[in-house]
């Protein structure tokens, strides 16, 4: 893996990005006790997602059972495309949630409050819309593979909501709303990254 390689760039943010969390959280920082507890988890995460994505680039056990595992036989333009819209969408994410959080803090008029709390959903949408067009424009094995794993993922998903709905009624678990409709999308997501391993190997 070479300095200027890709996986090095992105490294270095998303290392660079868990450092500015660290500072976020530290002592003395400016941001409200909230807003900074999201953005050194955020931020943090990030850089332990760097640290992985190093140790399966060039770690030669786990390189070769992410390559037998299939999660990535797209050609090499489509994955440049796929990371060019969909990294900075979810860095426009990053971003808009943690001013909403911040902004819906000091901002009392209720037409604001709503567009403030919609801010980060325009960049999901951006997100979305090029996992769909990296789907759509992978060879027919690949695309079979991705809608498989999505479909699993939003099945398993689905059905641990509706068990936890019935757990809430049934007053044996209390979560709030908010978390618990905000934490889907992101499950559906990290349930995908997995199941998309297995389903995968049922074609080699």
């Amino acid at each position: 893996m070479t300095p200027r390689s890709p996986t090095r760039r992105i490294l270095l943010v998303l290392l660079l990005a868990a450092a500015c969390g660290w500072l976020a959280a530290a002592p003395g920082s400016p941001l409200p006790d909230d807003l900074r507890g999201f953005v050194a988890g955020i931020l943090t995460g990030m850089g332990i997602g760097g640290l992985v994505l190093l140790l399966v680039r060039t770690v030669p056990g786990l390189r070769n059972w992410a390559e037998q595992a299939g999660c990535d036989n797209s050609t090499s333009t489509l994955r440049r495309r796929y990371l060019r819209e969909f990294l900075p969408a979810m860095g426009g994410y990053v971003v808009a949630l943690g001013a909403s959080i911040w902004l819906l803090h000091v901002v009392e008029t209720p037409v604001l409050r709503v567009l403030l709390a919609l801010l980060p959903v325009p960049p999901v949408a951006l997100a979305v819309r090029a996992i769909v067009r990296y789907i759509r424009d992978s060879d027919e094995l690949q695309r079979r593979i991705e809608l498989e794993a999505v479909s699993a993922a939003t099945a398993l998903v689905s059905l641990l909501y509706f068990a936890g709905g019935l757990l809430q009624m049934a007053e044996v678990i209390d979560i709030p709303a908010g978390p618990a409709m905000f934490w889907v999308f992101p499950m559906i997501c990290l349930v995908y990254a997995a199941t998309k391993a297995f389903v995968s190997r049922r074609y080699r």
